[in-house]
């Protein structure tokens, strides 16, 4: 995403006194890292200069993938906040839009080796173990294009709601890899044939993986709190082409408490 791209100011979905989460398009960092040196601006940085405070991310969303991005406007508010994560305690909802047609609804099992930061120290010796990684999905919605990219005459795609249960580094993109059902737009684990097929019909060269609803505990009040983020434009572009649209209707609505 370019800099001119960007939208100003970054949408904000829910703010009060301790907490504030934005709409993170795609495309856009979190922060800095010594592997995106080049790049100039990133998410902490533009809600900062955008409200005139500074924010604590609490997760991590991939560059590539748009949504729900929170931040605690305080540094021990943020400890709390990023507990829950840690322990699992948040309930998070993507959509994403995939090769092929998997089954209906099922869980993906399949430990995922440690993706360390660029920051982080790593072990000289042996790889790292794999550690447990559980992903529930549920098939939303079908369709086949009349476009041969494969060995097959017509090209087969889903959309799907994820719902991961552990936290892993590209947890969701390195699972559905593993499902055989790479999502679209995905570079690094995906298939470019498809990739490209969707940017020449479309005009989308992103990731089609969107966070649209949290759930999680205030930290401070300790009332349930419910997030929601709407389908970026390019997202419900690509939807609407495929017939989807009212496979997500009502949902990513508004942020409420």
């Amino acid at each position: 995403m370019s800099e001119a791209s960007l939208p100003t100011p970054l949408p904000i979905l829910y703010r009060d006194e301790t907490l504030i989460a934005i709409h993170k398009p795609s495309g856009l960092l979190v922060h800095r890292t010594l592997l995106d040196r080049h790049e100039t601006r990133f998410a902490v940085q533009l809600l900062r200069d955008q409200i005139g405070q500074h924010v604590h991310p609490v997760h991590r969303l991939d560059r590539s993938t748009s949504g729900v991005l929170l931040f605690t406007l305080d540094r021990e508010v943020g400890k709390a906040m990023s507990a829950q994560f840690e322990a699992q305690a948040v309930d998070k909802t993507y959509l994403a839009v995939v090769r092929g047609h998997p089954p209906e609804a099922g869980r993906i099992d399949h430990p995922l080796t440690r993706q360390f930061d660029d920051y982080e120290f790593r072990p000289q010796d042996a790889a790292s173990p794999a550690q447990d990684a559980l992903t529930d999905y549920r098939r939303l919605a079908v369709a086949e294009l009349p476009y041969r990219v494969d060995r097959y005459p017509n090209s087969r795609y889903a959309l799907l709601e994820l719902k991961p249960q552990t936290g892993r580094r590209h947890q969701l993109r390195r699972h559905l890899k593993h499902l055989s059902h790479p999502v679209i737009g995905d570079a690094t684990y995906g298939k470019g044939r498809h990739n490209r097929l969707f940017k020449e019909l479309f005009g989308i060269d992103r990731l089609l993986l969107a966070c649209l609803e949290m759930r999680l505990t205030h930290p401070v009040s300790g009332l349930p709190l419910h997030l929601h983020a709407p389908l970026a434009d390019d997202f419900a572009l690509v939807l609407a082409g495929l017939g989807w649209s009212a496979a997500t209707a009502g949902r990513g609505e508004h942020g409420e408490l």
